[in-house]
Order: structure tokens, then C-alpha cells, then sequence
């Protein structure tokens, strides 16, 4: 088996992580605010977003330059179950999106409007009801329900699984330190991606 494509794959989406995850921290923002005063509070997150985007680019080209092994390619009917799943991934993601104002989670209100750029609320509607992370929901379906499977995007979906759990346990540090007892109430009601019977 070539393990080639899928240890270039885990280091650069571990690169990613590393660099998206310091450009999300408070130090970063805070170094930006140094830099440029309070006007960086308003284009940060847009900036932030478009760099993110950008970046991820090349992290997707390298399971597509080298994907490895094909471990497996579904056809009917689990081609269809599959691409139902991860349609019902990328409706997660919208609705999520526009539930917490999607002008927001780009960083266009924020540029528009400076009386936007520290404000932040805590979303417990709509499917925050039923998940604390609906977007990262939304993509753990679509990348594990792809209906091809190689060796490097395993490769992926296991560095971006990890990423986003970690990454998920790093915001609700932030959210508790942000709503206090709120958020820990909510933490207790509603289960972190999936939905729990009876939670």
C-alpha cells in the first residue's frame, strides 16, 4: 500500500489546523488590534474566513493529486443513501449558518457596521436546539458519507475529525469564559454533534 499520499495529506491539513487554530486565538487578534487598532476588530473575521478558505485549497488538492489506495466506491443503492446523508450535511451547515446570521459568521456585518464587531450571542434555537455544533455536524456527514473512499481522504477525514473535536472543545472554553453558567446549563441539555434520545 502507497502511504505516501495519505502521510502528505495528514501533515498538511495538520498544518492548516495549526495555522487556522492560532489565527483564531485571542493572541493573534489581539497582536491585529496592536497592529492596526480597533479597526481590526471589524475586518478580522472576513479576512480571517477568506484566508481560511483560500488555504484549504492546496490541503484538498493533495488527496486529489494523491489519493492512495481505493479502499472502496459505492453504487446503488448506497450510492444514493450516502449522497442523502451528505446532502442532509450541507443543509445542516445553511441552516446553522443563517441561524446565527450568516452576515455575522462571514465577517461582512462586522465590516458594515463597528457596533457589530465584539458582539456575540449565544444561539440555543433552531437546531442548536438538538446540537452545540451544527456546523461541524453537517460536515463530519458529508466527509464521511463520501461514495468514494481512498486511502488519503481517510487520511483527512481522520485529521479533520480530530480537528474539529478539538477545536470544538477550545470555542466552548471560550463560550463558558463569554456566558459563564448559561453556556454550562446549555452544555448539559444539548449533546456536542449528534443528537442524544432523551438529552
Amino acid at each position: 500500500m502507497n502511504f505516501i499520499g495519505p502521510s502528505l495529506t495528514f501533515l498538511a491539513f495538520v498544518v492548516y489546523a495549526i495555522v487556522h487554530s492560532l489565527l483564531a486565538s485571542l493572541w493573534a487578534k489581539q497582536k491585529a488590534r496592536t497592529s492596526l487598532g480597533d479597526r481590526s476588530d471589524r475586518s478580522y473575521r472576513l479576512v480571517y474566513n477568506l484566508f481560511s478558505g483560500i488555504t484549504l485549497i492546496p490541503v484538498l488538492a493533495v488527496p486529489a493529486l494523491l489519493p492512495g489506495t481505493t479502499l472502496y466506491r459505492l453504487t446503488e443503492p448506497w450510492l444514493l443513501i450516502s449522497t442523502s446523508i451528505q446532502i442532509l450535511g450541507v443543509l445542516i451547515i445553511l441552516v446553522g449558518m443563517l441561524q446565527t446570521d450568516i452576515w455575522h459568521f462571514i465577517g461582512v456585518r462586522q465590516l458594515l457596521d463597528s457596533s457589530q464587531a465584539g458582539d456575540e450571542t449565544m444561539i440555543t434555537h433552531g437546531l442548536y436546539r438538538y446540537m452545540r455544533h451544527p456546523l461541524y455536524t453537517g460536515g463530519l456527514l458529508f466527509i464521511w458519507f463520501l461514495p468514494l473512499m481512498t486511502t488519503s481522504l481517510l487520511a483527512f477525514n481522520l485529521a479533520a475529525t480530530l480537528y474539529l473535536y478539538i477545536g470544538s472543545i477550545f470555542e466552548e472554553r471560550r463560550l463558558i469564559a463569554e456566558f459563564g453558567d448559561d453556556y454550562r446549563q446549555y452544555q448539559q441539555r444539548v449533546a456536542r454533534f449528534f443528537p442524544i434520545p432523551g438529552k
